[in-house]
């Protein structure tokens, strides 16, 4: 029902009269339905922000900003991802530290049995039992390290057994008899495949040819250059004299110069050719650090006194498998002998401490030593996530520590499991092998204690910064500003109130209809 009336307005002009019709409706009461309209929309805005209050979230719902929520949830997971890396980084550097901790101790037996091998080589005090001795504690450290090598262990993971790293075999012992690779070839890290080898130049000895002349080796050092009134004199090889006189033969003089090899690394022969001939001498071992020097006082061996003869050192070419930007291919290295001070001309290594060790045979630049394969290699080095995405890795190789593998490279078909102190010479080899076998452990240590210095240790400061300027922006865009929110509800919150007081006065609006009625 709708009642109209007529309003008349009185102006000074004249009378103006203008009919409007006002609805006053019972059914439908408009301004109680506007009221109401604008109360659920505060109402809501007042649940939002007591949502938004209460979780601490300034989106709770991909409807509070869609945008947003896609952003903030690509950083919440690039957020988990990072400190899921430094967990595991930090789980990596645990691993490593037993590995280091179980080589700490293997370089404390080695020195041991250093000490034990200086012992025996004082075969001048020493007598069998002592030796036996010697020999029985050698047998117990070699053991030790064995059982440290093999019982290593992070979790059931073995260390130091070669299966948490890089081991190479020999497969053609006519041209090797050792290698010892790591992880690092030619720069990148080597995988699964064959070593093969091409000598470019051999090895070679020093060796000094004698221009003095005998008729023959049973000839007296008297006849020298077919005279009869050489004197004899002294001969200082390396360092060390040998006397002569005239009347020595000059098989005399050779054997009084091999008697001596064993300090001088020198040896001699007699060459004879058309009815003369003269002493050679050899250097026994290969390459460039190891020399003749001779000093004499009569020129009986070579003529002239103050002799210096060098050998030269092997150059070779090894080639194996590498990854490169992600792909296995093919790796080539130059390898140089005599590159540590002590090392022979056939012992060739890399920079990065790869090593193999070329029999006499296999030192040739010809025929079976070109591109032969020598060794296959069996990559097992370990693979640690450091970073929150794929390929952000870094890898380690803990090598093989057992005793038939540690000094396998300094001396032909001898390694850390097979030295015996026993005699004079096995003494002295021991010593060389032990040396090299330090070598090789303290190298290992130190390229784990640089992965977890300069890699593990590194890259958990920098996700942990990483971690908190991301979390930074995520929260800028998710999480609630309270006091700006705060504002916002206490706002909303008296417009609800209001809203509802005039709802409660538009709802009593058709009472005034009854008022016309009683008229």
């Amino acid at each position: 029902m709708v009642i109209s009336y007529r309003a008349s307005i009185a102006v000074s002009t004249g009378i103006f009269t203008e009919e409007n019709t006002m609805g006053l409706r019972i059914n439908t009461n408009l301004n109680a339905l506007n009221v109401l309209n604008n109360l659920q929309k505060v109402s809501s805005n007042v649940s939002s922000s007591i949502e938004k209050l209460s979780s601490g979230l300034r989106i709770n719902s991909a409807a509070d900003d869609p945008t947003g929520l896609t952003i903030s949830e690509a950083l919440r997971a690039q957020v988990d991802g990072i400190n899921q890396a430094i967990s595991n980084s930090q789980e990596a550097t645990n691993l490593l530290k037993t590995a280091e901790g179980g080589l700490t101790e293997v370089n404390t037996l080695l020195r041991s049995l250093r000490q034990i091998a200086v012992h025996a080589s004082n075969t001048g005090v020493n007598d069998d039992n002592a030796l036996q001795a010697d020999q029985s504690q050698v047998t117990a450290a070699l053991a030790s390290i064995d059982r440290i090598s093999n019982y290593t262990q992070y979790g059931s993971k073995k260390l130091l057994d070669g299966t948490s790293g890089v081991s190479a075999a020999t497969t053609n012992t006519s041209l090797i008899s050792g290698i010892n690779f790591g992880g690092t070839f030619g720069g990148v890290t080597i995988q699964n495949g064959t070593v093969n080898v091409t000598v470019n130049n051999a090895a070679t000895r020093a060796q000094a040819t004698g221009s003095a002349t005998y008729a023959s080796v049973n000839a007296t050092i008297a006849t020298v250059g077919g005279g009869s009134t050489g004197s004899g004199g002294s001969i200082v090889i390396n360092g060390q004299t040998v006397q002569i006189t005239g009347a020595d033969t000059v098989q005399a003089l050779i054997d009084k110069i091999n008697n001596a090899a064993s300090t001088t690394g020198v040896s001699a022969n007699f060459s004879a050719a058309n009815g003369s001939g003269s002493i050679i001498l050899t250097q026994q071992n290969y390459g460039g650090n190891f020399n003749i020097n001779l000093q004499e006082t009569s020129n009986l061996i070579v003529g002239t006194s103050g002799t210096s003869v060098t050998g030269s050192n092997a150059t070779v070419t090894v080639t194996a498998s590498g990854l490169v930007n992600g792909v296995v291919t093919s790796v080539v290295s130059t390898f140089v002998g005599g590159r540590s001070t002590t090392d022979s001309g056939l012992r060739i290594t890399d920079t990065y401490g790869n090593s193999i060790l070329l029999t006499e045979q296999g030192n040739s630049t010809s025929g079976s030593s070109t591109n032969a394969t020598v060794a296959i290699i069996s990559n097992n080095d370990l693979q640690f996530q450091i970073g929150a995405n794929a390929g952000q890795i870094v890898r380690a190789s803990l090598g093989d520590v057992r005793t038939g593998s540690l000094g396998a490279t300094i001396l032909s078909g001898q390694n850390l499991s097979t030295i015996n102190v026993t005699t004079a010479s096995g003494s002295t080899n021991a010593l060389q092998i032990i040396d090299n076998a330090i070598t090789d452990v303290s190298r290992l240590r130190a390229t784990i204690g640089s992965v977890q210095k300069h890699t593990l240790e590194s890259v958990v400061r920098s996700l942990g910064t990483s971690t908190q300027n991301i979390t930074a922006s995520e929260s800028q865009i998710r999480d609630t500003n309270v006091a700006s929110e705060v504002v916002n509800y206490s706002k909303n919150q008296i417009i609800q109130q209001a809203a509802q007081s005039v709802l409660a006065q538009a709802n009593s609006a058709p009472n005034q209809v009854l008022a016309l009625l009683r008229q």
